[in-house]
């Protein structure tokens, strides 16, 4: 930024300082071309109105150029012409008709272009050019000169040149430039210097941003927050990365969260597991065989503890899923789906009856994910309902009911329900790893709906789960 800063100004100051000297110069030329033109006022110009001084140098200079025109005709060379003029002018010429100049004594000499001898024979009237001459004292110098028509009272053609050094122009625009390229390139340090201090300023954010990252990075600490100061973007990205490491420190913390529960949960059949597998090894190894009823009895709560072992991995294998940006959104015909739940559960409650009514509702949504999430609600109402008694299902209008007749959930245990692993006191010695409820509102909330369980009327707990859709199937 102190290197693009420094070079923006460098180009800017170059650019004002280039068209400052060229505007000076300009400015330079146009006063040496006006002195230029007042030095060479016509000589028949009306005398009147000009001081006695003026009067005098135009009737001195008509002398002597009539002197150096006749000087430099044919019959009259080796003639030389006295000029009375005095030595006021920096250098002047006569050029003649055939392009020849002819000095004037005392007022050095110039060298005649093409343009001159255009002048002298009168195709133009004036031009104005730098040339090189030689003054009076015998120096050479680069000059501007005006050359300009005039004619002899015979009406004889011939032209004047008038110069003057260029010294007058060249000298201070050689100074203004060296000023110029001072200015410039203390306007190139000090651009960089406040370029640097404002890049260093506005790049600290950045820094303790950078530093906070690499902290993280090192020690894995998500509780680290950088100070955000501002609503620039330096302030927003400050802002968002505090937003995200505390979004991975909440899933972090979530994770160590699931595999605690999971262990202590798979604790329990494990343990029981290998206590019945010891005692059937212990009993083979032996050569004893345990009684028919014990050993069958034995071989059923190990098949229960698989089963529910399996129940857990596969609840635990869908909680660990990680929440899609865009979950699965196929059209899902929600009354079959609560249909095949209902089969699918009716072996798991032989001494209950289920009724279910279903009108048809198509929704948005992962078919096995709503199906498992149908099964784990019809669960949980054959598990508290007592035998001999109705679970009742209806799906109407988009809202789909669970209805068991059991003791009902406390008051005080509903807020917790949907929680991972939260059993209530008086379901912890029943079957289940209490992942079935959260399973349920996952599934719900990633089709848009909303699942609550209430007490129903005449006891037992109402299940209410309400899912956007229509009656129809969607074209």
């Amino acid at each position: 930024m102190a290197l693009l800063t420094a070079v923006a100004v460098a180009l800017a100051v170059a650019a004002c300082a280039t068209a400052s000297w060229y505007l000076t110069r300009d400015r330079l030329y146009d006063q040496l071309d006006d002195r230029l033109g007042a030095m060479s006022g016509p000589p028949s110009a009306p005398q009147g109105g000009l001081p006695p001084r003026r009067q005098r140098f135009r009737q001195l200079l008509q002398q002597d150029l009539a002197q150096a025109l006749k000087s430099c005709r044919p019959e009259a060379q080796g003639a030389g012409a006295q000029s009375r003029l005095p030595g006021t002018l920096a250098m002047t010429q006569v050029v003649n008709a055939r392009g020849q100049g002819c000095t004037l004594p005392g007022a050095g000499s110039l060298g005649v272009t093409h343009a001159d001898a255009e002048v002298a024979r009168g195709e133009r009237d004036r031009v104005v050019h730098d040339g090189a001459g030689v003054a009076a004292s015998g120096g050479r110098a680069r000059v501007r000169v005006l050359t300009r028509s005039m004619r002899m009272g015979d009406g004889e053609t011939f032209a004047v040149s008038f110069a003057l050094s260029l010294n007058e122009v060249e000298d201070p625009l050689g100074d203004l430039a060296v000023l110029l390229v001072a200015v410039t390139a203390l306007g190139v340090l000090v651009s960089a210097g406040a370029g640097l201090l404002t890049a260093r300023t506005a790049l600290r954010p950045v820094e303790d941003l950078t530093g906070a990252v690499e902290y993280i990075a090192r020690t894995e600490d998500l509780g680290t927050r950088i100070p955000v100061d501002g609503t620039d973007e330096i302030a927003r990205l400050s802002l968002s990365f505090n937003s995200m490491t505390g979004a991975l420190a909440a899933s972090r913390e979530r994770q160590w969260r699931l595999i605690a529960d999971a262990g202590h949960e798979l604790r329990t059949p494990l343990t029981s597991l290998r206590t019945n597998i010891d005692l059937l090894l212990r009993a083979d190894a032996a050569g004893r065989d345990l009684p028919a009823g014990t050993r069958r009895e034995m071989l059923a709560s190990v098949k229960a503890q698989m089963v529910e072992l399996s129940s857990l991995v596969g609840d635990l294998l869908e909680l660990a899923r990680p929440d899609e940006a865009e979950p699965v959104r196929a059209a899902v015909a929600l009354h079959e789906v609560v249909d095949r739940a209902v089969e699918r559960a009716r072996p798991r409650g032989p001494g209950l009856v289920i009724e279910a009514f279903t009108t048809p509702w198509h929704v948005a949504g992962d078919p096995g994910s709503l199906e498992r999430a149908v099964v784990n609600l019809l669960d949980n109402a054959i598990k508290f309902s007592p035998p001999g008694e109705t679970v009742t299902v209806l799906l109407r209008r988009g809202e789909l009911t669970v209805r068991d007749r059991g003791p009902g959930i406390p008051a005080e245990d509903l807020p917790h329900v949907f929680e991972r692993f939260w059993r209530s006191p008086s379901a912890r010695s029943l079957p289940g790893s209490g992942l079935g409820l959260s399973i349920v509102a996952r599934v719900v909330c990633e089709c848009g709906g909303k699942v609550v369980l209430e007490p129903a009327d005449g006891g037992g707990t109402l299940a209410r789960v309400r899912l956007p859709g229509t009656p129809r199937r969607p074209a």
